[in-house]
């Protein structure tokens, strides 16, 4: 919609967004005190690529931020079922959140969705424009005028999904990636590397202080012939980290695994 202003190709940022920094130096959570006053706030946890789930304080700054800027908080939940500690799956159990947020999730990170493409999106009624109109009648309108709805074939496979053994499976699945991931967490730090996520996400987020993300994309894909996703394609807090994913099958796994051990233990 032409929004997000043009992109500076000095800074790798679009002129009208304002980013939230999330690194290491703050616990992968923003400084809210650092942040200038936006009419949205995009935010995902756990997050991609960090990994990171932010705890119920955490997110009960972020809702009072929204509250006293009278921004919106756009909530992106898809990786929710990967939570494995006591951080909140839903914006919606922070009080208040109700007034300024709108959750979005989806079956393709859970149920492997990815190309079915299903999800949906929470739009409380508490959610109000400053004028007092409701912010659903302006969603239900866009969304009716401009999407006729899933097809009854991705439904019915979100349906199933749902069903006692349907559900099952899924978190079968999720459990699954879950234990690829610590393996992939293990890997790198039996290698020396700083590694984060991993644990309530299915990614790994791999430090490389002093280096280029494209620099040791490349020297892993040459070194191992593994591909993975370099941070700074996440923006610009991403660069010296490179974002490996949990989502594969067990074999490919622990084979990258001892293709990392074996050819980079000498060269670390």
């Amino acid at each position: 919609m032409g929004q997000s202003g043009d992109l500076k190709n000095d800074s790798g940022r679009y002129g009208n967004i304002k980013y939230m920094k999330c690194n290491l130096e703050n616990d992968f959570f923003p400084d809210l005190s650092k942040i200038e006053r936006t009419d949205v706030i995009f935010f995902c946890s756990p997050n991609n690529p960090t990994g990171h789930a932010a705890s119920r304080q955490q997110l009960q700054q972020l809702v009072e931020f929204a509250q006293v800027n009278g921004s919106i908080i756009v909530y992106d939940a898809a990786y929710s079922a990967y939570i494995s500690d006591s951080s909140p799956k839903s914006i919606y159990e922070i009080p208040g959140s109700r007034k300024v947020a709108i959750e979005i999730s989806s079956f393709s990170k859970t149920a492997g969705f990815t190309g079915v493409r299903l999800g949906w999106t929470v739009v409380p009624k508490e959610l109000l424009y400053l004028n007092g109109f409701p912010v659903i009648h302006d969603f239900n309108r866009i969304i009716c005028t401009s999407f006729n709805g899933a097809s009854n074939i991705a439904q019915a496979g979100g349906l199933a999904c749902l069903s006692p053994e349907g559900f099952k499976e899924v978190m079968f699945k999720v459990d699954y990636y879950k234990e690829n991931a610590r393996i992939l967490v293990e890997t790198f730090t039996s290698l020396g590397f700083r590694v984060y996520g991993g644990s309530n996400a299915p990614y790994v987020w791999v430090h490389f202080p002093g280096s280029k993300s494209w620099n040791v994309f490349n020297w892993i894909l040459d070194k191992t012939h593994i591909i993975t996703v370099p941070g700074i394609g996440f923006g610009p807090a991403g660069e010296g980290y490179i974002r490996v994913s949990a989502f594969g099958h067990r074999e490919s796994i622990l084979e990258a695994s001892k293709r990392l051990i074996t050819l980079l233990c000498h060269t670390n």
